[in-house]
Parts: C-alpha cells; sequence; structure tokens
C-alpha cells in the first residue's frame, strides 16, 4: 500500500490539487513547529540550558527532550509540546466510562464530541499552567555543569512569564495539531510528536559516522544498529497490518421462491494491534513530566527522596520499565474498549441479518467478539511492550547504542503508515471521482446524440 502511494504520489500530485494543498499545508506547520522550538522563553540563558541538558544525557529529562524536538534544550516556547493535551484526553476519556452523565455525552453524536473536545482542551490549559509553572520554579535554582545560572533573574517575574510563554505555546500546538488533523493528512497530535522525534535523526546519524571514524564504534556495531532498526520496523509492520477475521454469513434473498435464500460469506476484520500507538504515547506523557520535575526540585531543594525517586524513573532502570510496561498493558485494554463496542457490533450484525457460524446472534455473539478482541488485545499489549522496552535493556545491558528508543521508533513508523495509508485513500478517492465524471460525460454525450 505505502509502495504504491509513494509511486502515485510521485507520478500525479499535478493532477490532485486538493491532496497537493493538504501535503503542502502540513509541511508548512510542521515548518512553523520546528522554528517555534527555537524561541527561548524570556530570561533564559540559552548556553546554560543547553549545558545542564548535556549532563542530563541517558536520563528522563533527555527522552523528553527527544519527544519535544530539542525544544526543552532550548528552553523553547514549545517546551512541553503537547504533552498536558494528551494527559488532558486520557483523563476526559477515563470520565467518559466512569461517569454515567459523560458516558451519555460521548454518546450524543457530534455536539457530545464537541463538548468532550472543549473539557479536553480546558483540561490541558490547566495542566500546561500547572506543568509550566513547576518546572519554571525548578529551573530557576539551576546552574550549569561551568557554573553559570540557567534564569538570569530569578522570582516570581520569570516564574509568570514561563507559564505565560510554555501554556500559550502548548495551546499553539494543539490549534496546529487540529488543523492539521482537518486541513491536512494525518493525525496532527502524532505528526508533530513524530516531526519532533525525527528532527535529531541526522544528526545523530553524523554522529555515528563520525564515532565509527575515530574508531569509538567498529563498523561491525554500525551494522548490528542498522540491522536491529530494520528488524524492529519489519516487526511493527508486520504486526500493525496483522488482521483475525472473523467469518460472518449474510443471508441474501434469490428470486421469488420462498426459500430461495444464498448465503454470502464475508469478514469481520480485527486488528491485532487495535489500541495503535496511543497506549506508549499515553504511558509516556505520564511518566515524563513527573520524573523530570523530580529530577529537577530535587537538584534545586537538595531533597534527596526526589533525587532518588528521578533515578529509578530513568530509562533502563527496573521501576521504569515495569511501570512502563504495566501503563502500555492497562492503555491497551483501556483504549480498545473505548474504540471498539462488541454489543454494538453485534447488534449491527443482527440487523443486518448476518451470523458469525456457530454463533447465536446477539448476546452470545458480542460475547464471542470480545472474547476475541481480549485475546488480539493481550497479543498487542505484549508486542507493544516488547517492542517499547526490548532496545531499553539491550541499551543499558548489552551497551548498544539507539537514537531511536522503542516508543520513538515505534511512533515514527506508525505515523508514516497512517500517513501514506491515508494518502493513498486521498488517491483512490480522486481516481474514482474522475471515473464518474467520465462515465457521466459519456452518458450525456449517448443522450444528446440520441
Amino acid at each position: 500500500m505505502a509502495r504504491g502511494a509513494a509511486a502515485n504520489l510521485g507520478g500525479g500530485l499535478g493532477k490532485f490539487t486538493e491532496l497537493r494543498q493538504r501535503l503542502l499545508f502540513v509541511l508548512g506547520a510542521l515548518i512553523v513547529y520546528r522554528i517555534g522550538c527555537y524561541i527561548p522563553v524570556p530570561g533564559v540563558n540559552p548556553q546554560a540550558m543547553i549545558q545542564l541538558m548535556e549532563s542530563q544525557k541517558g536520563t528522563i529529562v533527555d527522552m523528553f527532550n527527544m519527544f519535544s524536538g530539542g525544544a526543552l534544550q532550548h528552553f523553547s516556547l514549545f517546551a512541553l509540546n503537547v504533552v498536558p493535551y494528551i494527559s488532558a484526553s486520557i483523563v476526559v476519556q477515563l470520565m467518559t466510562q466512569i461517569l454515567p452523565s459523560w458516558k451519555a455525552m460521548s454518546k450524543e453524536g457530534e455536539s457530545g464530541r464537541r463538548k468532550i473536545t472543549q473539557y479536553s482542551r480546558l483540561g490541558a490549559v490547566f495542566l500546561a499552567v500547572v506543568q509550566a509553572g513547576s518546572i519554571a520554579w525548578a529551573l530557576q535554582h539551576q546552574v550549569s555543569s561551568g557554573g553559570m545560572p540557567v534564569v538570569y533573574n530569578p522570582g516570581p517575574g520569570f516564574v509568570m512569564t514561563a507559564v505565560v510563554s510554555l501554556t500559550a505555546g502548548t495551546m499553539f500546538l494543539m490549534w496546529l495539531g487540529e488543523q492539521v488533523t482537518e486541513r491536512g493528512i494525518g493525525n496532527g497530535v502524532s505528526l508533530i510528536i513524530f516531526a519532533g522525534i525525527v528532527s535529531g535523526l541526522p544528526g545523530a546519524v553524523l554522529t555515528t559516522f563520525e564515532q565509527a571514524r575515530n574508531g569509538d564504534i567498529s563498523a561491525l556495531q554500525v551494522m548490528s544498529i542498522a540491522l536491529i532498526v530494520l528488524a524492529f520496523t519489519f516487526l511493527v509492520v508486520f504486526v500493525e497490518r496483522g488482521q483475525r477475521r472473523v467469518t460472518v454469513n449474510y443471508a441474501r434473498r434469490q428470486g421469488g421462491g420462498r426459500n430461495a435464500y444464498m448465503n454470502q460469506t464475508s469478514f469481520l476484520p480485527l486488528k491485532l494491534n487495535m489500541s495503535g500507538v496511543i497506549p506508549p504515547i499515553f504511558a509516556s506523557s505520564l511518566i515524563m513530566f513527573p520524573a523530570t520535575a523530580s529530577t529537577w526540585f530535587g537538584q534545586a531543594g537538595q531533597a534527596n527522596w526526589m533525587q532518588r525517586a528521578a533515578q529509578a524513573l530513568a530509562p533502563g532502570e527496573p521501576l521504569h520499565m515495569i511501570l512502563f510496561a504495566a501503563l502500555i498493558i492497562g492503555f491497551a485494554f483501556f483504549y480498545t474498549a473505548l474504540v471498539f463496542n462488541s454489543q454494538e457490533t453485534a447488534d449491527n450484525l443482527k440487523k443486518s441479518g448476518a451470523l458469525i457460524p456457530g454463533i447465536r446472534p446477539g448476546k452470545a455473539t458480542a460475547d464471542y467478539i470480545d472474547g476475541v478482541l481480549t485475546r488480539l488485545t493481550g497479543a498487542g499489549a505484549a508486542y507493544l511492550v516488547l517492542v517499547c522496552l526490548l532496545p531499553e535493556v539491550m541499551r543499558t545491558k548489552i551497551g548498544a547504542s539507539f537514537y531511536f528508543g522503542g516508543t520513538s521508533l515505534l511512533i515514527v513508523v506508525v505515523v508514516v503508515m497512517d500517513f501514506m495509508a491515508q494518502v493513498q485513500a486521498h488517491l483512490t478517492s480522486h481516481q474514482y471521482e474522475s471515473l464518474l465524471k467520465k462515465a457521466n460525460l459519456k452518458g450525456s454525450r449517448g443522450l444528446t446524440g440520441r
């Protein structure tokens, strides 16, 4: 699918004005995002901030910095990225499952969806203010490895400036992501995270080749890293395209006889990993900010217990892996239940006269689909844990050096697959429209000839 989309994309963008405009809008939005990653919050010493981040290599702060596209390293307007919005979305979606009034609101169609989106935005504003204030307060007590203070003039004025700047930056990214989703191609928030992750890839590749040229790492190690990344990419593509097809029979009337029916066989496709990349993103957002705040709060206030907590949550540490795996598994089941309703699917099959062979319609069908979905979700959650944590284990235990962690590699591959699939869908839609126009034109000419 992706190969065909690339071929069509290269050959016919000139014919598809709407698709070209959407792609240009996505490109322009990502350029704006990358420019914003280099606009610092007023009052921060850029050199001291870069030195401070260099001393945090390999920690959870470094992981947060990679997800923000280096914006945290510059303490730019987009330093928080879309983390507050993601966290707020998690809370709101949980509320739609816990509170009956919110659950009823989520079923009100377009109006209910708008209300839920509005609550997510308000929650994002609140979390952005809290997170920005926490980081700004902790940062004003930091000094770089060279002894330079990170903040020129610490105090309430700087904290207020940072809160306003970072909150405004997060709200702008939230709006930009929504615009990309509506006027571009793909999920805007996912594309922003994707752009942040891959922004450091060219520099990481050049650094790796420079290390190989200087003899710091061998050519065999470079080849091994490349092969491991390719193997993980193949695994992600294979699993993300995997489906469990449930056989469904439709009874169709043939002719005018009382018993003139013929079964038509179709399939109900259930993805192996129906939750996609959402569980790792949710899990990362819930771990990264508290750990980052604990790191700087602990250093600022000399609180040993906070520093120990931050160290325990660092990538590669047992507590980090256990907590990360538990969150991924929990969110995989939660998000799958959120996006796929077995009872509703069973009711729709019953209304359309469809039957799963050997299963009674109604509740029995819902229970059967739910059982299949539970097994698939369990396998999908295990795959997510493997992909996200195995590179961390290899990095800490074997000493292998990867720019991409498992989570970031998963996000990059899945976002690219989704993007290419949507490009292919737009190309196919335009081709169908073109064929219909030609058919209508020929039909009108035939009528005119008569």
